[in-house]
């Protein structure tokens, strides 16, 4: 096991009880600290889920976008792989986000989707943005080529992301509740709270999932290159002893 060791892999079991410990505090906040929504009663809870899902999401897009510059700028593979990663996890985080953004807009507003609320289109085509990332990553063959115009995408995508929020910030007709600002928002303290623990536990929980998948490529990256050494040298040690002496 020496042998695949990485860095990544260092201090991800204290990284992981942390965020096990933080999402259980979350959990505990939701159902037995956080009051009920005087209007939409038990089914607000999810707001404690779907809102920190979509930031992290929107987070990770532009996280992925900054590591990308030190890709392009240092030509290191790390950053290339670092980026994907985080963009990766950012889209699994934005499906969350879209689940659960439609099962509270089901029971809130009696639809699946709203299509006139410019903060659900806005993240929906920040989603399909970014979901057009791994397609053409993949398309291209040559790993140097790819991991280029990935950054390059990487870096547009996320410059994307600001310009969005700000756009739709500045909209006039919401439909979505706007009940995060600069300068706290509408919430009551204890909504405060909860949403804090669990916006914590969710970024937690982001951080660790993308330290567990970067701990599993660099492992296999030098598992191929083991390998590749080890057939160098099968293949050398046979063309010297089919040699004639």
């Amino acid at each position: 096991m020496g042998l695949i060791s990485d860095n990544y892999g260092r201090g991800l079991r204290v990284l992981a009880l942390a965020t096990i410990a933080t999402l259980a505090a979350a959990l505990s906040l939701v159902f037995f600290y956080a009051p009920l929504d005087a209007d939409q009663g038990f089914i607000q809870k999810i707001f404690y889920l779907h809102v920190p899902l979509a930031i992290m999401a929107l987070c990770g897009f532009v996280l992925g976008g900054l590591l990308a510059v030190a890709h392009l700028r240092t030509g290191d593979r790390k950053w290339d792989m670092r980026s994907y990663v985080a963009i990766h996890m950012a889209l699994i985080f934005g499906v969350g986000g879209l689940i659960t953004g439609s099962i509270w807009a089901k029971a809130s507003w009696g639809h699946w989707w709203v299509w006139e609320d410019p903060t659900l289109v806005s993240f929906l085509i920040v989603m399909l943005l970014f979901a057009t990332y791994q397609p053409l990553r993949f398309s291209i063959e040559d790993p140097e080529r790819q991991a280029r115009y990935a950054s390059v995408f990487a870096v547009v995508g996320g410059a994307f992301v600001p310009m969005n929020f700000i756009v739709v910030r500045l909209a006039q007709g919401f439909v979505h509740p706007r009940v995060l600002t600069l300068t706290g928002g509408n919430l009551p303290g204890s909504m405060r709270l909860t949403f804090t623990v669990s916006l914590t536990g969710i970024a937690l929980l982001y951080a660790t999932l993308c330290r567990l998948e970067l701990s599993a490529k660099s492992s296999r990256i030098q598992l191929r290159r083991l390998r590749r050494e080890v057939l160098g040298e099968a293949a050398g040690f046979a063309r010297r002893s089919a040699a004639p002496s």
